[in-house]
């Protein structure tokens, strides 16, 4: 039984497959998406819904982040997906991260960032913050209602979606599935969290495994948030702040006086959705098989730090929720397993930020054409990830 031919075949329908299809279709490409589940449930609808540019890591990831927050303002119009709130605020209650982020905000990545006094910060946050940085870059969609309404949306400009079908084998030119034999000429492979069906290999090369987080939605706080918040605990996480000559000092005070929660791998990210709710999180635990378990002390360590940067002294939390996503050495890669083959992972959770990007990176590959400007000579550029 032949399922059809087309001009690329996308395995995979998170965020990252997505994007593919966005890409191949803005190339006039006819793509089929290719879906084992019947509705998104992985980890591109378990997380903010947060597109963040400031914070990422200096380089090509910096560069795709600006790329991909500019699609998504184009193509979240398109979709009719709501961009619930823009902007990022820093919060920090420590001498040496409001240092850190004086240091960022003097560098290319700080460009359009303002750092503001404790004076200047809006009602909502804690007494105890000191000072913050503001960056206007950032944008907030609600993942578990952005990602379908992108997938609809493509399917209605002519993408074909072929759900709860499983892909057995991918060969040059052709997909084995349940549902018969997709042919394209090109494949793109975007696998999410499942690292033993295709190209096991090749991820095992790479050292990819799993992260598992805990995330909250805690009820509407009577405040509307004036951006996505963030705290200390983020500068020492996100590799963008790793060159502040600050940095090292405010890592050892962390580590003096917030061990577990570095040991959980918590930072706080904080967003708002359309019914006054904050999506809160979050942890990160790594493994082969995270198990599937999200204990309470890590839960109130997250809301620990959330009640230490905002006037929310006692969150109350309406749901809570895991995520599994992939992750490895590299914040992300794309091989090429066989000829007109590419295995595309976003392995750490930049996926929402800088897919649409890496998108357009594989379609320029798999077309012979030039890299797109957001990454110039990226093939030959050394490692920055």
């Amino acid at each position: 039984m032949n399922a059809g031919r087309f001009d690329v075949a996308i395995v995979g329908s998170g965020i990252v497959g997505l994007a593919h299809a966005l890409a191949a279709l803005r190339h006039g490409l006819r793509a089929v998406v290719i879906e084992r589940d019947a509705q998104p449930a992985g980890a591109s609808i378990r997380n903010f819904g947060f597109v963040t540019v400031t914070g990422q890591a200096a380089g090509i990831t910096w560069r795709r982040a600006r790329r991909s927050r500019e699609i998504w303002g184009n193509v979240a119009t398109d979709a009719g997906i709501a961009v619930l709130h823009r902007g990022l605020l820093v919060c920090v209650r420590r001498p040496e991260a409001m240092a850190v982020l004086e240091e960022f905000a003097a560098t290319e990545m700080g460009e359009d960032c303002t750092l503001l006094g404790a004076a200047q910060l809006p009602d909502c946050v804690h007494p105890g913050v000191i000072g913050a940085l503001h960056s206007p870059h950032e944008a907030r969609v609600e993942s578990r209602e952005a990602v379908p309404l992108l997938a609809a949306w493509l399917h209605a400009q002519g993408v074909a979606l072929l759900r709860r079908t499983a892909v057995h084998e991918v060969e040059t030119g052709r997909v084995h599935t349940s549902a018969g034999l997709v042919e394209a000429p090109r494949i793109v492979v975007c696998p999410g969290a499942d690292l033993v069906t295709l190209f096991p290999d090749a991820m095992a090369a790479r050292g990819v495994t799993l992260c598992k987080l805990h995330m909250l939605r805690v009820a509407d706080p009577g405040f509307r948030l004036p951006a996505a918040v963030m705290s200390d605990l983020g500068l020492v996480r996100y590799l963008g702040y790793a060159g502040a000559p600050s940095l090292p000092a405010l890592r050892a005070r962390l580590e003096a006086e917030q061990a577990e929660w570095l040991a959980d791998g918590i930072h706080l990210i904080a967003v708002q959705s359309a019914d006054g709710s904050l999506v809160v999180g979050d942890s990160h635990h790594y493994g082969d098989a995270p198990d599937p378990f999200q204990p309470e002390a890590v839960d109130g360590r997250i809301l620990a730090e959330l009640s230490s940067v905002l006037e929310i002294p006692a969150p109350d939390v309406v749901e809570r929720w895991t995520g599994v996503y992939p992750s490895g050495p590299d914040i992300a890669f794309t091989d090429a397993p066989l000829p007109g083959v590419r295995l595309c992972m976003v392995t750490s959770g930049t996926g929402a930020s800088t897919a649409f990007a890496i998108a357009e990176e594989t379609l320029a590959d798999l077309l012979d054409l030039p890299p797109p400007d957001h990454a110039p000579d990226h093939a030959k550029e050394p490692d920055d990830e």
